[in-house]
């Protein structure tokens, strides 16, 4: 891995238009001398059909990344692209037309409504959009059922459901509208380890079988190392990216990470005699 600190990343590894990309994207918040850059100015392209994470220290700069990048927030400058469209010039309207149709979402919290089943859950997108269920959605849902393991599920409603089943019943939800991107923040935050490994393998399976993109957010190692590509963030700034992760190469470039901050603080610490 090149552990160099805020540098330009290759291209992704895409033959076409990246799936989702970002030029010179900041973020700021408050004014004046309270003005906070959350992300500065950063250069990122995320290959389509392919799994990608975004990990960073605490405050890093990775979830702002991924809220402009699905319209979730509002940039300070630069651009954000889903495709060919920028995302940062759309109107609200055109946002909510985006995030229903071309964007999916996976959070930690499962955020399933509890008095309708699994399956009513997972086509909720598609009754929102007014979208009827017809022979190819329902080819689509048995495709995502199988994949995910859902098949004796689909009738139980969410507190019939182990916290594992509960977020593929989210996953099949961010998929059924077969969206250009999924983003997924920490989706494995309030499962176990046995449960967090099977959710990751579904994403990752989602991906290489059936042709999604995904980006994900996350803190832990273990998870990265589920996708094809780490993007490692520090300070606002893109420091670094890692190929075919493993936890142990993932822990070192974080390591990395940390031990560039220590310096910076060192450096710019007044000493008090």
């Amino acid at each position: 891995m090149d552990t160099t600190v805020y540098q330009s990343l290759s291209p992704a590894p895409s033959g076409g238009v990246p799936a989702v990309r970002a030029r010179a994207l900041t973020r700021r918040y408050g004014k004046g001398e309270g003005t906070v850059t959350a992300l500065d100015a950063v250069d990122v392209d995320f290959a389509a059909g392919h799994f990608t994470a975004i990990m960073g220290p605490s405050g890093s700069g990775k979830s702002t990344l991924m809220h402009l990048l699905a319209g979730l927030d509002t940039a300070s400058s630069g651009r954000a692209f889903i495709g060919d469209t920028d995302v940062t010039a759309l109107t609200d309207d055109q946002l909510t037309a985006l995030r229903r149709d071309r964007v999916g979402f996976v959070f930690q919290s499962f955020n399933l409504l509890p008095m309708f089943t699994a399956e009513q859950n997972i086509l909720l997108p598609l009754t929102l959009a007014g979208v009827a269920v017809d022979a190819d959605v329902t080819a689509w849902l048995e495709t995502l059922v199988s994949t995910l393991s859902l098949g004796d599920r689909l009738s139980h409603r969410p507190a019939e459901l182990s916290g594992g089943q509960q977020q593929r019943v989210a996953i099949a939800r961010a998929l059924i509208a077969r969206p250009d991107v999924v983003f997924a923040d920490e989706p494995t935050g309030n499962l176990d380890s046995r449960s967090g490994a099977e959710v990751l393998s579904f994403l990752r399976r989602s991906v290489r079988e059936l042709g999604r993109t995904v980006i994900m957010v996350t803190h832990d190692p273990a998870a990265a190392a589920y996708a094809d590509r780490v993007i490692l963030i520090a300070d606002g700034r893109i420091a670094g990216e890692i190929d075919s992760p493993t936890p142990e190469s993932v822990l070192a470039g974080l390591d990395a990470l940390r031990a560039f901050e220590s310096t910076a603080d060192a450096r710019t610490t007044p000493v008090v005699g």
